[in-house]
């Protein structure tokens, strides 16, 4: 009992507008960073709050209507290009009252389903579903009550707003840098999708298109050959085993992820096949990884800094009362060549 009386008094917004010489209500708008609040005053304030060691309630703000809390969910952490626009969310989000909390799902449509239930329990003020493997209904409905912006998903709704990579596009310049190279027989490793999810432009559905497509440009419609995976090390690693083991072994394969990538990588080396002596290899988002010393992986940029900052202000622009129109922002893929890919072999 004695311990528990010296704990420390909360400090409250009465607190710091006192310290700051300021009404409470000077003190909230800072706090929303609303119109029309001066330099001097967020100034005048934000000293305050730094001083006091102030830190909002979340319980009191959501009774109120506003917790300042953005969800984001994601299927893994091991995909290191969440990590990319994990920044750029918290790069845009990094002067504002905002806190990001982040839910691994896995990739489980049930389990990402109990993730963003929890989330809106929880009253958060907006959420960012990278490539959510659940019912599209689902996050119609989700995104009716909460602001919701989804990232991946070309499926337009006037109920969120999206975020997506011209993966068509990326697809396309791959397949023609590697033809341009002297390569004809080439795969792709994609992931499986989800199944009976609703979703009609998921980012494998557009990029299988966009590389069937180029390929067929090319007159390698024959060559068209889809291996499906998970994007994962170990994904990549079955996926590469498969394809390097079969009889008529392709020259050069792209991936959909970098990760992936890695595993195919790991699956050659295992068979005595060099990269990319022996076969040409391809990921898709240019990770950190990629651009290694040891690695030096040709990959598909797709700017997932730029996407998660993206993602952050049109959330916030939800949250703070945008309904009159939905948007779509799309990224412009790059092909960022590097030590992974060179002329097939001689037959």
């Amino acid at each position: 009992m004695e311990q528990g009386s010296q704990r420390k008094k909360r400090v409250t917004i009465t607190d710091v507008a006192r310290h700051a010489g300021v009404s409470t209500a000077a003190v909230s708008k800072v706090m929303r960073n609303a119109y029309g609040v001066s330099a001097a005053m967020q100034e005048k304030v934000r000293a305050a709050m730094a001083e006091l060691d102030y830190r909002p309630h979340a319980a009191a703000r959501g009774m109120r209507g506003r917790t300042y809390t953005i969800g984001i969910l994601l299927d893994n952490i091991r995909n290191t290009f969440f990590a990319d626009i994990l920044d750029g969310v918290r790069d845009e989000l990094r002067d504002s009252e905002y806190t990001v909390l982040i839910g691994a799902a896995g990739f489980d449509a049930e389990a990402q389903d109990k993730t963003i239930r929890s989330m809106v329990d929880r009253q958060m003020d907006g959420l960012v579903l990278i490539a959510p493997g659940i019912q599209r209904s689902e996050v119609l409905a989700t995104a009716q009550s909460t602001p919701t912006v989804v990232i991946g998903h070309h499926d337009a709704s006037d109920l969120h707003d999206s975020v997506v990579d011209a993966d068509g596009s990326g697809a396309s310049l791959v397949v023609d840098h590697l033809v341009s190279l002297g390569h004809r027989n080439i795969a792709l490793v994609s992931s499986p999708g989800t199944r009976a999810s609703k979703w009609a432009r998921t980012p494998e559905i557009v990029l299988s298109n966009g590389y069937a497509e180029a390929m067929g440009r090319h007159q390698l419609a024959e060559h068209t050959r889809i291996c499906r995976t998970s994007y994962s090390d170990e994904g990549g690693y079955k996926a590469g085993m498969s394809l390097l083991t079969a009889g008529d072994r392709p020259t050069a394969i792209m991936t959909g992820a970098d990760v992936a990538a890695l595993g195919v990588w790991r699956a050659a080396h295992e068979l005595g096949l060099r990269v990319p002596q022996d076969v040409s290899l391809v990921g898709y988002n240019n990770t950190a990884i990629a651009d290694l010393a040891t690695v030096q992986l040709t990959s598909v940029d797709q700017a997932g800094h730029d996407m998660g900052a993206t993602a952050a202000r049109l959330l916030i622009e939800r949250v703070e009362g945008r309904r009159e129109h939905a948007v779509q922002t799309t990224m412009t893929p790059r092909l960022v060549v590097r030590g992974s890919t060179s002329v097939p072999p001689a037959v």
